[in-house]
């Protein structure tokens, strides 16, 4: 059968269309708008009005395209920023009278779960691996722990790229005083996430979002944006934390230059890869050098979201 899902998050807006048989997923057409909905929600608490007029831009680019592919079920998700907005309704409002369904502003749990569905749905992995899936996103970070028996916990935190680069990285580059800031209050929130999910029962690590998969696209050093190269992935844990203390500290024009940087991402890049950096340098620590790499997926909540929409209709 043939779905449309659509991941509403801080940063970005996104499209799936996709053919789902026997659980497995066949793009159609799989899309990005960066919109930056939760653009100054972290200071503020709403949403602003031309934060607002370029997701319901996107969003109407996206109800042509659902119309033009037979209008097929469609499930709207939205995540951190509308979570944390007071006025949320115009955003509800906004998208249900473009699209025609309710978006569902969902709870950080909910999204920890379509983000593991997603990307271990397209990974071979072990019965009796304890995998950890971080979604590093704009407005929150997911930690959720699962064997391919199901969940065995999840934790949704008040960190992501866009929240933090507002709130800690005002220069460009940074200070190592920023920096600094930044990385105990990451480090902080690991710690309070660890006391939910057994990081130290970890076997493999699977990375989600643009902020991962862009540290991955720059450890490999692509000429240009490549899924099929970053999907799969798996760098050392050193890599890792090279690549993203590299983007760290790149200045703006740099990042910018880079032949796999998405424009949209280029200012909250950083905030992005330092939470990555120390996700992975916090399990390798806890599990005792057991897990010593992190795996990139190109698939996640988006892919959970289409997941679930079939799953609802059988």
């Amino acid at each position: 059968m043939r779905t449309a899902a659509i991941d509403c998050g801080t940063n970005s807006i996104r499209l799936l269309i996709a053919d789902s048989e026997d659980g497995v997923l066949t793009d159609v057409v799989r899309l990005m708008r960066v919109v930056r909905l939760g653009e100054g929600v972290d200071a503020t608490g709403r949403l602003s009005e031309a934060a607002l007029t370029r997701t319901f831009a996107a969003a109407e680019e996206y109800a042509g395209l659902i119309a033009e592919h037979g209008n097929p079920p469609l499930r709207f998700v939205a995540t951190s920023a509308s979570r944390d907005a007071e006025n949320r309704q115009d955003f509800v409002d906004g998208i249900r009278s473009r699209l025609g369904v309710e978006p569902e502003v969902i709870s950080g749990d909910e999204e920890a779960r379509l983000s593991f569905d997603g990307a271990v749905s397209v990974l071979a992995t072990a019965g009796h691996e304890t995998v950890l899936v971080i979604d590093v996103g704009g407005g929150s970070t997911e930690f959720v722990a699962g064997t391919a028996a199901g969940l065995i916990a999840a934790r949704s935190t008040d960190m992501g790229c866009v929240r933090y680069t507002e709130r800690f990285l005002q220069d460009d580059p940074p200070t190592d005083g920023q920096i600094e800031a930044m990385e105990a209050e990451v480090r902080r929130l690991i710690a309070e996430a660890a006391a939910e999910v057994p990081l130290e029962r970890v076997t493999k690590i699977v990375g989600v979002a643009g902020s991962v998969t862009t540290v991955t696209a720059h450890a490999l050093d692509l000429p240009t944006y490549q899924p099929e190269r970053i999907h799969g992935a798996e760098l050392p844990v050193t890599a890792i934390s090279a690549a993203a203390s590299e983007l760290l500290h790149l200045p703006r024009e740099a990042r910018a230059a880079l032949p796999y940087m998405h424009p949209g991402r280029v200012d909250v890049i950083g905030a992005g890869a330092l939470i990555w950096k120390c996700v992975v340098e916090h399990v390798a620590g806890v599990t005792g050098g057991r897990v010593t790499s992190a795996v990139s997926s190109e698939h996640d909540i988006l892919d959970g979201i289409a997941l679930s929409i079939a799953d609802r209709v059988r």
